[in-house]
């Protein structure tokens, strides 16, 4: 059997979801070789080595959603038709041999945190897609659950094959890295968007009033924070950061604090426990799921339990202790080999 991976992802900046399709896809290489393809836009590229080690094909000259839903059917049509395994959401609604990957439903909770035109096309189109995919695969229990309960999917046409940490973090957390800011606290948001929270982050430390920390913030730039009145001095916007920077970030921090609203898995947390740096999550969704007992949890819509949980955490040496501890053993439980692995045995089980 001849399985083509749908690699729009290699024309997209990395976030949670690239992240899975590329370690998925590296693996599913090793493991397939040349029984599986990888096809993509011809523009747009922005992985030009990975797009080599997966010996992508480059085919059509739309883009984006277009070239998904177009040009990607008409190669799939001139090659008799194979298993199309997408692993960023999405795939072309006309074709009906797809294993699906659905990350989570965000884009159905809230209308301020996923943009409109896009929200639209999901709300249309996952459906669809849900009702005619082989097999669809999520990333957590909790996004199982949530598929099942919003669109009727039956429950074992649903596999979970799990997010991971990247080895670069298991490797770089060995390394000794220069400390830049002295004493912080850690906030990572791989983009801007009202359900990661960052205003009560920032409340939350202003109102912990800790003079000796900053809160230091990987992801994205003081610019793109709209409301400047709650920013001061000792909050740095460290701005995007490649794998090796933000390991070391995790691994001189006091902890990491990652009060999300919403999240289909998280990798943040698991990154931050393999590099050993204590985590504050939130409650809700697939957190509790993702860190099991090695987080210490909050109400993320309560901007005093998120700075009490700080205050407590950072004057705990013992549990910050324990955190590490068991942070270390919770990011060992998850792999990218045995969710590519799943994803194999999904694909051979058709």
């Amino acid at each position: 059997m001849t399985i083509v991976v749908n690699a729009r992802f290699l024309t997209r900046k990395i976030t949670g979801v690239q992240r899975y399709a590329i370690e998925i896809s590296l693996i599913l290489k090793q493991i397939y070789g040349d029984k599986i393809k990888f096809v993509a836009p011809k523009k747009d590229i922005i992985y030009h080595d990975l797009a080599k080690q997966l010996e992508a094909e480059f085919y059509g000259n739309s883009t984006g959603l277009l070239w998904e839903q177009t040009d990607l059917p008409v190669y799939l049509k001139k090659n008799n038709n194979p298993v199309l395994l997408g692993l960023t959401n999405t795939a072309p609604i006309t074709y009906h041999k797809n294993v699906l990957t659905v990350h989570d439903l965000i884009f159905m909770k809230d209308a301020s945190w996923f943009p409109n035109k896009f929200s639209l096309i999901y709300k249309l189109g996952i459906p669809v897609l849900l009702n005619h995919a082989l097999k669809v695969i999520t990333v957590s229990e909790f996004s199982k659950q949530d598929i099942i309960k919003t669109f009727n999917t039956p429950a074992d046409k649903i596999e979970v094959a799990y997010n991971a940490v990247s080895k670069e973090f298991r490797e770089y957390s060995e390394l000794d890295y220069e400390n830049k800011y002295g004493n912080y606290i850690l906030a990572v948001i791989s983009f801007l968007n009202p359900r990661k929270n960052l205003g009560n982050i920032i409340k939350a430390y202003n109102k912990a009033g800790l003079k000796d920390t900053k809160l230091v913030i990987a992801g994205v730039r003081a610019d793109e924070f709209p409301d400047k009145s709650i920013i001061n001095k000792n909050i740095v916007f460290a701005g995007y950061m490649k794998d090796k920077g933000l390991a070391g970030l995790y691994k001189n921090a006091k902890l990491l604090v990652f009060p999300s609203l919403f999240e289909g898995f998280g990798i943040p947390p698991l990154e931050a426990m393999s590099c050993g740096c204590p985590v504050i999550a939130s409650n809700l969704t697939s957190l509790p799921e993702v860190c099991g007992d090695a987080a210490y949890y909050v109400n993320p819509y309560d901007v005093e339990d998120i700075a009490s949980a700080i205050k407590h955490v950072l004057n705990n040496e013992n549990l910050q202790n324990t955190l590490r501890k068991k942070g270390l053993e919770r990011a060992n439980f998850f792999s990218w080999k045995s969710s590519a692995n799943k994803i194999k045995e999904i694909l051979e089980n058709l």
